[in-house]
């Protein structure tokens, strides 16, 4: 055995040997594995100069199953390339080496037999990864349990990886548990560490004055702030929310301008830069919400204490007071720190009754700001005309709303109403986030913009050929395209059975925001301008941007602060992008889970929807309540079905029947498979 395979064997990371080739070099990749449920993978390379970001997402390398060699979901493997790239299909190769395992510990269910047990993982792209667990390594777990278990041993010549359990995340049974392990699948913490608990815990700490419930703010947090305690300041939330982070106040000037207020909780005051909560921050990113459950970025001490903008306190705020003219252009602004007195907690519902049913007893209940109320409807309308004569793309998708009885089962899914105002606060936040863009931009200081690049013209060029087939034309040239021509799109559908599909096409063709440096403009917004700042609660972004903001208004940086802070706000960006898309597809992944979990109580029963989307293999309905499943092509017993890709739609050979995107249909359940999140339907037969 030669040196270089003793090394690799002791240190753990198997050295495969090279399959005999009669070329004389054969080109080897290193790149990332991502492993299918069905047993294959694709090596993703790693970026180099020489890879342009556009181009590498076409390099990725198949690998068979019987050519992953062992290797692991997330391993840094090395690739033996066997084919070279044809008719634009992903090249194909051999793992020959893996240079280091990506994975340490493994979320998944414990099954335990007399002498040894396995843990299943939860994650499919581990799928027949089972992970050996010898008896003195269980750690009490019993049959069914969520466990975490630590890679001590990895897999080879055809051996289970090994392992021992080092976390019991939840009992056989437990409620909440599915979702407590995909939390801990993803790495997140609904805890702190006993060190930001420490701090919070210390920072939040006031005297209490006068009345129960009244939180003080010391006299010395007073200084160089401006006291609008006396303001009529409201804020507007769900019914649920706890962390209240922004607030509101109007007024109608006698030159006809409206005076708005937004005032925003002053978190940066209580969490010290490179503090035990600032990095634990910085590493959260955001607050990810998960249908019952939250995981904070601040601990609650903070999130639903001292900085939430609670009714009838005192709170410390960054505020940002825009004149705003007839036609919604902010014609004066000033940027200050301050201080608030909340005098109502309102809710979304409340506010909408008050503006579209007239609610008299509501009406007459906050009758001492009903006519700011009446005045903040003007405004936001107002707004939303600006925004939309730019063309800024307002998709109006349904979200679910998901309710969860006391054993964690979801006994309803329906979608939340985004009502009137929930689009007066969206304007508002909207209108002060594109304010602070501008200005900090202009004073060429280290800032955090949320950046929306426009579509490529492949994917807008596919999204012309697929609305085509609506009858809309996309005029003009895909390769600089103007959002008020997608804008126009939006309102062509709205109304129509298609509406949500054209939605989704135009949203997928999309590039996704990110956080960056650079202020590179919105696309979406069609804006040059954009920031996060009214959530610092819930985003690092918005955290960082306010520590800036507050340093400019307090006599400004050195040249030493500026490199200091234009270094952490680049870092803010790109954690907090990555931090953002890690939440996102775990809200998604838990939505998916109690969805499926949902319809599993509804096998057999008949439900009306809209196509959604057509793949090769079938085409997925959407419900009115959200919720998608499959019809297999091969569950069509009346005719055979042939895919016209170009068309979007399925056609019978002998009926010529068609199944095309936007066409109500009405489905029949067939199946719900909760553990890998499927719902497949049948077509309902007809009467």
């Amino acid at each position: 055995m030669d040196k270089k395979k003793k090394e690799k064997q002791k240190s753990g990371v198997p050295f495969i040997k090279r399959r005999s080739s009669s070329h004389k070099k054969e080109e080897t990749v290193q790149g990332i594995l991502l492993k299918n449920k069905k047993g294959f993978g694709f090596v993703t390379p790693e970026p180099s100069e020489e890879s342009p970001e556009s181009e590498k997402e076409k390099q990725d390398i198949f690998i068979a199953g019987k050519n992953l060699n062992g290797a692991m979901n997330g391993d840094l493997v090395s690739v033996v390339l066997s084919a070279k790239e044809k008719d634009n299909r992903s090249r194909e190769g051999v793992i020959d080496k893996i240079i280091s395992h990506g994975v340490k510990e493994i979320v998944g269910t414990f099954e335990k037999n007399k002498r040894f047990g396995f843990v299943v993982p939860d994650d499919k792209h581990f799928t027949n990864e089972d992970v050996f667990v010898k008896k003195s390594d269980w750690k009490n777990a019993e049959t069914g349990d969520k466990v975490v278990v630590q890679i001590t041993k990895y897999p080879e010549e055809g051996n289970n990886a090994e392992g021992k359990i080092t976390e019991i995340i939840s009992r056989f049974g437990e409620t909440g548990g599915d979702i407590k392990a995909l939390i801990r699948q993803y790495n997140l913490f609904q805890t702190f560490p006993s060190r930001v608990n420490a701090e919070a815990k210390a920072v939040s700490k006031v005297k209490q004055q006068g009345e129960e419930g009244f939180e003080a703010i010391r006299e010395e947090e007073r200084k160089g702030r401006t006291d609008l305690r006396q303001k009529k300041i409201i804020t507007i939330d769900g019914a649920d929310a706890k962390d209240l982070d922004d607030a509101i106040s109007i007024e109608k000037l006698s030159n006809g301008n409206y005076l708005l207020g937004v005032h925003i909780a002053d978190v940066s005051h209580y969490v010290a830069e490179d503090g035990p909560m600032d990095k634990e921050a910085l590493k959260r990113g955001t607050s990810v919400y998960l249908v019952d459950q939250v995981i904070p970025m601040l601990p609650k001490a903070l999130s639903n204490g001292i900085c939430s903008l609670n009714e009838g306190v005192d709170r410390l705020t960054l505020s940002i007071s825009m004149e705003i003219d007839s036609t919604g252009e902010v014609v004066r602004h000033d940027i200050f720190k301050s201080i608030i007195h909340s005098a109502h907690r309102m809710v979304y519902d409340d506010v909408s009754d008050m503006l579209e049913k007239n609610a008299v007893d509501l009406i007459s209940k906050y009758d001492d700001i009903y006519k700011d109320i009446l005045s903040m409807k003007e405004l936001a309308d107002i707004l939303h005309k600006r925004r939309d004569l730019r063309g800024s793309l307002d998709f109006d998708f349904d979200e679910a709303y998901i309710t969860l009885d006391d054993a964690g089962i979801p006994v309803t899914v329906e979608t939340a109403e985004r009502r009137i105002a929930n689009q007066i606060i969206e304007e508002f936040m909207l209108i002060a986030n594109e304010t602070i863009a501008e200005h900090f931009y202009w004073m060429e200081v280290p800032f955090v913009y949320r950046v929306h690049e426009k579509p490529a013209p492949d994917r807008m060029d596919e999204f012309k050929n697929f609305v085509r087939g609506f009858g809309i034309a996309i005029k003009g040239n895909t390769e600089n395209i103007h959002p008020k021509i997608l804008s126009d799109i939006l309102k062509e559908v709205k109304g129509q059975s298609y509406e949500n599909v054209v939605n989704t096409v135009m949203l997928r063709s999309m590039k996704k925001a990110f956080y960056d440096v650079s202020c590179d403009g919105h696309f979406g917004l069609g804006v040059k301008y954009y920031c996060h700042f009214t959530s610092p609660i819930r985003r690092y972004p918005d955290l960082i941007i306010h520590r800036i903001i507050k340093e400019i208004i307090d006599g400004g940086v050195s040249e030493k602060r500026n490199k200091q802070l234009r270094k952490k706000a680049d870092m803010a960006s790109d954690l907090s992008s990555k931090a953002e898309r890690h939440a996102q597809e775990l809200e998604r992944e838990v939505e998916k889970l109690k969805k499926t979990e949902y319809m599993s109580y509804h096998i057999g029963e008949c439900f009306e929807g809209v196509i959604s989307g057509i793949t090769t293999y079938g085409f997925y309905v959407e419900l009115p309540n959200t919720i998608e499943g499959l019809v297999r092509i091969e569950s069509l017993k009346d005719d055979y079905y042939d895919y016209e890709q170009a068309k979007y739609r399925f056609i019978g050979q002998r009926t010529n029947k068609i199944f095309t995107l936007g066409d109500k249909v009405k489905i029949q359940v067939l199946r719900a498979n909760v553990e890998d999140r499927e719902i497949d339907f049948a077509m309902a037969e007809e009467k």
